[in-house]
């Protein structure tokens, strides 16, 4: 079977890259390098959310504690709101049984918390992937620093501009969704002492802001959706004016206390929202795709990072159960197999997601939005934040047993 003797390449040292790492090594025990671009670990200074069905994979993979002890958990549901503050509906960002609920992260500190699980000498910094081919029964990898190293398998978990994308033939163009959001966070001091400790989103004109807190409540995130055309002139981000967002939610049609919120800030930058269409396939021989480099989502569901983390634990239970090195090949035409679809649909459900926090093309009718979004609750708990990425593969695996031996 494979074990210490296969060396994988992971390529990318996000959160994706890293808990794949984690989980390659203590489910399917090879052995893994870490190749980053950036000459240290980071990520840009701003939220994002670990669903629960991203929370049960890191639970398996015992790191849950120590990413929660890091995040925030909210008091209880969050709430969508209309642009003065209205109840339109509650947000169960819970799954059914209660046992796993979102954890609102700061970027860096879910890093530092995934990095702290990877043996330091696994990770090689300053590394930026020139090339993947094909080499004999491996895969070489060649950088931009000169280093050229085989290996027996490579993981593309390089994002949305993936290099190693293109080695499994697969070249989608960035779709631009017309709308740019600014983000970042501000010191939960700054609040009112009566600020709800829950996620928010107001929505209306066309726009949306969302806020939640993070890191044990001492910071809060937020979210801007803005329509925009600016990155296709120029820049997909940059830094921007906190006067520029304000302006976007000014005047008698927005809630107080969101403009309130605004004022406090002190600190913005803003990005274009991109992903692409579904991939027709993520994996060749010994190389695969993971998270970003699969399968770029909008980040309207909230699910962008927790597909990657369930990539991670359906790639290490497919790679446990190979026999030997020439095996890995099968194994990812089987992680390939499983998880195209469930991230098909989480990509378009974003879309769809995001035109209905914006009152975009059916969801202008208000009420059949508010309709919507009030069902989506319970859709989410069952469909999304239940599924287990670890047993739905042990499942997938018998199957293909059953097919093999019939």
């Amino acid at each position: 079977m494979v074990g210490r003797n296969t060396r994988i390449a992971i390529i990318g040292g996000g959160m994706g890259g890293l808990t794949a790492a984690i989980a390659l090594t203590r489910i399917a025990g090879v052995q893994v390098t870490v190749f980053e671009q950036a000459s240290r670990l980071g990520e840009v200074g701003a939220g994002v959310t670990i669903a629960p069905n991203a929370a049960r994979v890191l639970d398996s993979l015992g790191v849950l504690d120590r990413v929660r002890s890091a995040g925030a958990v909210p008091d209880g549901h969050g709430v969508y709101l209309d642009a003065m503050g209205g109840m339109v509906t509650d947000a169960a960002w819970e799954d059914t049984a209660g046992q796993y609920q979102n954890i609102g992260m700061y970027r860096p500190d879910l890093i530092d918390a995934l990095a702290e699980q990877v043996d330091p000498a696994k990770v090689r910094l300053g590394h930026r992937l020139r090339s993947v081919e094909r080499d004999g029964a491996g895969v070489r990898t060649t950088f931009e620093n000169g280093v050229e190293e085989v290996f027996d398998a490579v993981i593309g978990a390089d994002g949305i501009h993936s290099v190693v994308r293109g080695a499994v033939d697969q070249h989608p163009e960035p779709v631009y969704s017309g709308y740019i959001v600014y983000r970042g966070v501000m010191d939960a001091s700054r609040l009112p002492a009566d600020w709800p400790m829950i996620s928010q989103v107001w929505m209306g004109d066309s726009r949306h802001f969302m806020a939640y807190p993070l890191q044990q409540r001492r910071l809060f995130n937020f979210v801007a959706g803005i329509p925009s055309d600016r990155p296709l002139d120029g820049p997909w981000s940059g830094p921007a004016e906190v006067s520029e967002l304000a302006a976007e939610f000014s005047g008698e049609g927005w809630d107080p206390r969101l403009q309130h919120f605004i004022s406090l800030i002190d600190k913005t930058f803003w990005w274009g929202l991109f992903d692409h269409e579904p991939l027709t396939n993520w994996s060749r021989g010994p190389i695969t795709l993971l998270g970003d480099a699969a399968h770029t989502m909008l980040p309207h569901q909230g699910q962008g990072v927790s597909q990657a983390i369930e990539d991670s634990m359906a790639l290490a239970t497919f790679l446990a159960a190979a026999d030997d090195v020439s095996d890995i090949p099968e194994a990812f035409r089987r992680y390939t197999a499983i998880r195209m679809q469930r991230t098909a649909i989480l990509q378009h459900g974003s879309r769809r997601a995001g035109a209905m926090f914006d009152a975009q093309h059916e969801f202008q009718d208000l009420m059949k939005r508010d309709a919507d979004i009030r069902v989506g609750r319970d859709f989410r708990r069952g469909a999304v934040f239940d599924y287990d990425a670890r047993k739905v593969a042990e499942q997938a695996l018998s199957r293909f047993r059953k097919v093999q031996f019939a």
